[in-house]
């Protein structure tokens, strides 16, 4: 039986998630594949490259660097997280990225973009790195209406979240039959419209697809929120997601807020492992 990780995006919120992953991988638990969207990618990545906290450490490094993260680098370079150096010159030269255990190690990884021209999602096998590679982590973490639209081999791609927000059916069918998803919001959480519509349809009127993708991402995301509800009902799915609202939202320059936020994913993880019949007995099970 294989089993598979999925991670909800949510820009720092997914700190919550590096926590979480943290304390599963301190005690043994090693996935046989993983699905990342959004910051669920770009953060998780570094569970293949055995990098534990590192997210935590270079956002807390960068939080006052104009260059990875600001209005300045939004107007400058069309990308609220800058996109050369958040994505190339920051895990090469500042904080390095363990490539070489990456590519060494069997997990399969998957992470999740938006084809622009489809509207669909596009959902990218990466088990080597290189700077191809890189590109697919920011196009995945690349917000519309922040981000430059990322191409790679002639597909214009964004944010996977507007088309695959939560996906545990991509790997239900790609094999994994035992799945531990973890999410970035609180249990009763839905999703309203996005109330940026407007202007979405605007700057993106080039791609009636991709608009029409944003505009059902609501109802998208909640059938998802439902789905995962009745596969965890099922047995098959465990899930996991912070107790409360976090600290965080998209983005924050506040360095204890971006703790806080790894704190509450590592004492839920912690705590899930005490109870009984919780998260051990799920990956115990044959």
């Amino acid at each position: 039986m294989k089993t598979g990780l999925v991670l909800e995006g949510g820009a720092l919120r997914g700190l919550f998630s590096v926590g979480v992953c943290d304390v599963l991988t301190e005690h043994g638990f090693v996935p046989d594949g993983i699905v990342g969207v959004s910051a669920g990618a770009a953060f998780g990545c570094n569970i293949k490259s055995h990098q534990p906290s590192r997210p935590l450490r270079y956002n807390k490094l960068m939080a006052h660097e104009w260059r990875y993260c600001s209005l300045r680098s939004l107007i400058k370079t069309g990308d609220l997280f800058g996109g050369d150096y958040c994505y190339h010159y920051m895990p090469n030269n500042i904080d390095l990225f363990d490539a070489e255990t990456f590519n060494s190690d069997p997990t399969e990884f998957f992470a999740v973009c938006t084809d622009l021209d489809t509207g669909k999602a596009v959902y990218k096998r990466l088990m080597t790195i290189d700077y191809e590679a890189e590109e697919w982590f920011r196009a995945s973490a690349s917000m519309p209406l922040c981000s430059k639209i990322v191409v790679i081999n002639g597909q214009r791609l964004l944010d996977g979240g507007i088309a695959d927000s939560i996906p545990l059916r991509f790997m239900q069918e790609k094999g994994y039959s035992r799945n531990i998803v973890v999410l970035t919001q609180p249990e009763g959480y839905t999703k309203e419209k996005n109330r940026f519509l407007p202007l979405m349809k605007m700057v993106y009127r080039k791609y009636p697809r991709f608009v029409d993708a944003i505009a059902r991402r609501h109802e998208m995301y909640n059938e998802q929120l439902q789905y995962v509800e009745e596969q965890e009902k099922a047995g098959n799915t465990f899930v996991i997601r912070p107790p409360e609202k976090l600290p965080v939202n998209h983005i924050t320059h506040d360095t204890d807020a971006m703790q806080r936020t790894y704190d509450i994913g590592r004492n839920t993880a912690m705590e899930l492992l005490k109870e009984t019949n919780s998260i051990r007995g799920f990956l115990d099970k044959e």
